[in-house]
């Protein structure tokens, strides 16, 4: 088992940032902060922060998770987004058959039992969504989530399981009925109002995906999903701080109302993120990079191409909130949401040594991931 300490960086840690604190590695988790043991590490100043959780990853490094369901695929989407930081991922499946679902779970499974670094899980956006407010899902996808479908969906695996559907398409009963079975339940691309909203909260929905985006506004009669999910306390949604998807000035507000524990950092990435790709095929159409977005022919927006050390940096500069504030929803909220906090998240003695050292500017140094070094 090895053993190192990591020295000479400013560490953000559960309990506030600390100047020039050593962090103590045993093997694959995180021994002591404070003390040292085994070989030290100079890091040179700089960060040093809990690695990235990122609940919604489409794609990267050139490669969609819809299009290539298989341990390669996840590996190199994995690869894609660990030199930014992100330590824990949930490769993410936009709407498609039962079959593609099914593929999906089982290539997460066998990527985690063989080890992949930073395989969390999967995240099943779709196909039980609102057709109205599907943004650029595939129509020809969107179905009930009937028995057939909750099977498939249910089945045993391994690691955190994520679906993403819009509550007013599935029966009163499914959220509660998922949960029970393991799944975390977000709502999303919905055209549920509040009413709907309130009623899949009542049965234990976890979260929102990407809120503000895909779903019902918030207004003075009609408060919608984005008045639901400000209002809640206990449910947890995704941000995609990028400029383009949502104005900053929401975002602001959108933290204002709900407080920092209730939002994640999400980057919605797909293959572009990483790469200097400017188009890609997504089920038959093709999606165009323009100024920092991507747009279907229609001008759809189609995912990002962020990255979570972009997304960690936006939210500073764009929501004026500290490196502290900014790395609790890069890392420990959505720790907290895949119900993996006990394991992960924070730099705090037993967790994982799951890390990245930013320098000075914000910008990835180095990552760990089980106390291995990736970069």
């Amino acid at each position: 088992m090895s053993s190192f300490t990591l020295e000479n960086a400013t560490v953000v840690t559960s309990d506030g940032v600390r100047k020039a604190v050593s962090v103590a590695i045993e093997g694959s988790h995180i021994a002591d902060v404070g003390t040292s043991s085994g070989k030290k590490i100079d890091l040179g100043g700089g960060y040093l922060l809990p690695g990235f959780i990122d609940t919604q990853v489409n794609g990267g490094g050139g490669v969609l998770l819809n299009d290539e369901p298989s341990v390669d695929g996840i590996a190199a989407i994995a690869v894609a987004h660990r030199k930014f930081g992100t330590t824990g991922i949930m490769p993410t499946l936009i709407s498609d058959d039962l079959v593609a679902i099914e593929r999906a779970i089982v290539a997460t499974d066998d990527a985690i039992s063989q080890g992949v670094p930073g395989v969390l899980g999967l995240h099943i956006e779709g196909p039980f969504i609102s057709t109205e407010r599907r943004g650029i899902h595939a129509e020809r996808f969107m179905r009930p989530l009937d028995e057939e479908a909750f099977a498939v969906l249910t089945r045993s695996g391994n690691g955190a399981r994520l679906i993403t559907l819009a509550p007013e398409c599935v029966v009163a009963g499914t959220v509660s009925r998922l949960r029970a079975a393991g799944l975390i339940v977000a709502a999303g691309h919905s055209a549920a109002d509040y009413t709907q909203t309130r009623a899949a909260l009542d049965e234990g929905l976890d979260g929102f995906t990407h809120l503000f985006n895909a779903m019902t506004q918030f207004q003075s009669r009609a408060p919608g999903m984005v008045g639901a999910a400000l209002e809640d306390r206990n449910s947890r949604f995704g941000l995609i701080v990028d400029g383009a998807h949502v104005h900053p000035a929401a975002l602001r507000v959108a933290l204002a109302a709900r407080g920092l524990d209730g939002a994640m950092l999400v980057t919605d990435a797909m293959p572009p993120a990483g790469t200097d790709l400017e188009q890609f095929d997504l089920q038959g159409r093709t999606i165009t990079v323009a100024e920092g977005t991507l747009r279907g022919e229609d001008g759809t927006l189609a995912g990002s191409a962020l990255t979570m050390d972009l997304a960690l940096r936006n939210a500073m500069d764009m929501l004026g909130l500290t490196l502290a504030e900014a790395s609790q929803l890069a890392s420990a909220n959505p720790a907290a949401f895949l119900r993996m906090d006990r394991q992960r998240g924070a730099i705090v003695p037993g967790l994982a040594a799951d890390l990245v050292h930013l320098d000075e500017e914000f910008r990835v140094r180095q990552v760990w991931i089980a106390g291995e070094e990736q970069l």
